[in-house]
């Protein structure tokens, strides 16, 4: 049970972070996590909490770069989401935090892929309305688009889950379409 609430952790993205991008990030994210839950997850039980890890793992990062993830995570303890607040740790893999749950690893496989494929859309006409998992791969391939998500970072991921690439990008565009407008991924044309 999370102690935080969804609207709880809104509030706080909000306040720690400015940006409309980052915060379109997160929402999106919180949305790929929700799904997330349900296949990779306890199911139903897990919606909200991984949810709540998606909208907050970068909540500090707009105000203190340098710090992130630090903010965040102390103020996830302080809340008493310690499960949270790991994955929000171990996402950072310049800390070296150890990959325990299905939370943990969910959040790291889906983080950079869920903004990569928002990369796609954006260079897309009908944005995600008509993105496949093939070209998604093949702009992985080319280290020149979207240069700064790393690679290494989804293949670990989605390796550590032991997901089908194919499937789970799948997963992620089916996840965020119903959402198209509201996170901006449309397309060129709109």
């Amino acid at each position: 049970m999370m102690s935080i609430t969804r609207q709880q952790a809104w509030d706080k993205l909000c306040e720690w972070t400015e940006s409309d991008a980052l915060r379109k990030h997160a929402r999106s994210l919180e949305i790929v996590m929700r799904q997330a839950a349900l296949r990779y997850g306890a199911g139903e039980s897990d919606v909200e909490s991984w949810g709540a890890a998606g909208l907050l793992h970068d909540a500090d990062y707009d105000k203190w770069p340098e710090d992130h993830p630090n903010r965040i995570v102390a103020w996830l303890r302080e809340q008493g989401e310690e499960a949270i607040a790991h994955a929000v740790s171990a996402h950072h893999t310049g800390w070296n935090v150890p990959y325990e749950s299905q939370l943990d690893k969910t959040l790291l496989a889906c983080d950079e892929l869920t903004g990569f494929i928002g990369a796609c859309c954006f260079v897309r006409p009908d944005g995600i309305h008509s993105l496949a998992p093939k070209s998604v791969k093949k702009k992985l391939k080319d280290k020149s688009f979207a240069a700064k998500v790393d690679r290494y970072e989804i293949n670990a991921g989605v390796e550590m889950l032991g997901a089908d690439l194919t499937e789970h990008i799948q997963m992620i565009i089916d996840s965020l379409k119903p959402h198209a407008d509201e996170l901006g991924l449309n397309g060129s044309e709109n």
